[in-house]
């Protein structure tokens, strides 16, 4: 198997059942243009945390790193009335683009960008919060995982980005900070007695990864 099965995989599966639309293209194209990075998560991905928030029906959802808003739009698109997203964002550039974006979406009422660091952020909101996104800098997810924990209520689902690290994750002396933040983050979950957690492997358009999902026990 390579890169280009995945991609391709990837594509079929975009246009079959996952089905990306305007505005999502639009984000992309977008932050693109803007310069941002090109690390938001997939078209699968993304209709992967639209299931889970929905299927749980969240209607309080938090993110930790907006990038350019292709998985706020996503995430806010599972709300259901009344519902509400709450995106925190270091970059006051990728904040711009990011509501943008969102307003192009038609979810400038329902989904909120927040611009600073994260760690200080988390600390002037209330919770609970009934779903987490967290896709921002991977050194500081021990950190983000302890203070979701606080915002969280029992019931609550935390999905953590990127924690496979291209199977890096499995060695212990790496130099690499995000790897050790990954190392880190499944060390403060193995140790918290009041969630259950499992990690993925993933493969696709992005490459070899994974996510983490904690469920806050009832």
């Amino acid at each position: 198997m390579s890169q280009k099965t995945w991609s391709a995989v990837d594509d079929y599966l975009n246009d079959s059942i996952v089905r990306p639309d305007d505005a999502l293209s639009a984000a992309l194209e977008t932050s693109r243009a803007a310069g941002l990075p090109e690390i938001a998560v997939t078209a699968a991905q993304g209709k992967l945390l639209n299931l889970q928030a929905r299927s749980m029906g969240a209607r309080r959802i938090l993110e930790i790193g907006t990038l350019g808003g292709y998985s706020a739009i996503w995430l806010a698109r599972a709300l259901p009335a009344g519902g509400r997203l709450i995106s925190l964002e270091y970059r006051a550039q990728h904040a711009e683009v990011a509501r943008s974006n969102l307003a192009r979406a038609g979810l400038a009422d329902v989904a909120e960008v927040r611009v600073g660091r994260g760690l200080d952020l988390l600390q002037s909101l209330s919770g609970p919060f009934d779903f987490f996104f967290i896709d921002a800098e991977k050194e500081g997810y021990p950190d983000y995982f302890r203070g979701c924990l606080k915002l969280s209520r029992p019931g609550s689902v935390m999905v953590f980005d990127n924690v496979v690290r291209d199977g890096t994750v499995i060695d212990s002396a790496s130099p690499d900070s995000a790897v050790q933040g990954a190392r880190q983050l499944h060390e403060a979950i193995a140790s918290e007695p009041g969630v259950s957690a499992t990690s993925i492997q993933t493969v696709g358009a992005k490459g070899y990864d994974g996510f983490c999902m904690v469920l806050v026990n009832p």
